[in-house]
């Protein structure tokens, strides 16, 4: 694994070992701008993992390159595991949305707000805040749209997939419809927290809301032929195309079709069971 790796004129990833979801072993952090930089997930929580990062931040103003904060782009533990020791080693501020700096500890030294529509300016660089809750309700991309290249979070990936899950306030059609904005900003590069740069972001995020409209027709399909089923009956069959050993993560996916279907009047719940509500 080469680390850093230039991606282009102000942009360099840097990928560190996290607790994420397998098949993910690392979540990118990346150093945005020319001169005045950005440092996007201070995401590693492990001592060592930690050091190289530091290491690498640390090497950036022998590059005329000067850290100015420490931004997040949502609160879930493999994007913010090194967020108290990597802004306090380095004397950086943390930018981050409202949500999610409401669900951080609250003891970190908070930054700037960020907002759906606010300009990101580091030098010559002009990058968009987008608000794009839905697996995570403060969920932030940014978007450099004179190099078209935009900062993508966990609303991609490619390796593994995105997990939405509503015990933790994702919010499937939330997060479909966010995708669909998404793909109309027509990107060029897409930056993803976890696996190599896309090269085609469009296609990456037709792929997963068509991905997510097949298997929401196999939830209804399953409802339908299976009237009153728990989430555990449901997942059998609306995920019989995958392994049995990844169920229980399908049955987190599962709850959030689920409640998509309810919010849309689509289904409805007493208890445990699920019902259709098609005709």
């Amino acid at each position: 694994m080469i680390r850093p790796r230039r991606l282009a004129s102000g942009v360099e990833l840097f990928p560190a070992q996290t607790p994420t979801l397998p098949p993910a072993t690392h979540t990118n952090s990346y150093a945005l701008g020319k001169t005045d930089v950005v440092l996007v997930e201070p995401a590693t929580p492990y001592e060592d993992e930690q050091r190289a990062w530091l290491q690498w931040a640390r090497s950036l103003p022998s590059q005329g390159r000067r850290p100015i904060a420490i931004l997040l782009t949502h609160h879930h533990v493999d994007h913010v595991g090194g967020t108290d020791v990597l802004s306090r080693e380095l004397s950086l501020p943390l930018w981050a949305h409202a949500e999610t700096f409401a669900r951080l500890d609250p003891s970190f030294v908070r930054g700037r707000e960020l907002r759906d529509g606010d300009t990101v300016v580091l030098g010559d660089d002009r990058w968009e805040v987008m608000h794009t809750p839905g697996h995570a309700p403060g969920h932030v991309c940014l978007l450099n749209a004179e190099t078209g290249t935009l900062v993508v979070g966990d609303m991609v990936a490619s390796v593994g997939t995105i997990l939405i899950a509503t015990a933790d306030h994702g919010d499937m059609g939330v997060y479909l419809e966010q995708l669909e904005r998404l793909n109309l900003a027509k990107s060029r590069l897409a930056l993803p927290a976890h696996g190599d740069p896309i090269d085609d972001p469009s296609a990456t995020f037709l792929r997963y809301i068509q991905h997510r409209g097949m298997r929401e027709q196999k939830v209804v399909s399953a409802l339908q032929s299976h009237p009153g089923a728990t989430v555990s009956e449901l997942v059998s069959r609306a995920y019989d195309d995958t392994p049995a050993h990844i169920w229980p993560i399908a049955a987190i996916s599962l709850e959030a079709h689920l409640a998509k279907l309810i919010k849309e009047g689509r289904a409805r719940v007493d208890g445990e069971r699920y019902w259709s509500m098609n005709k």
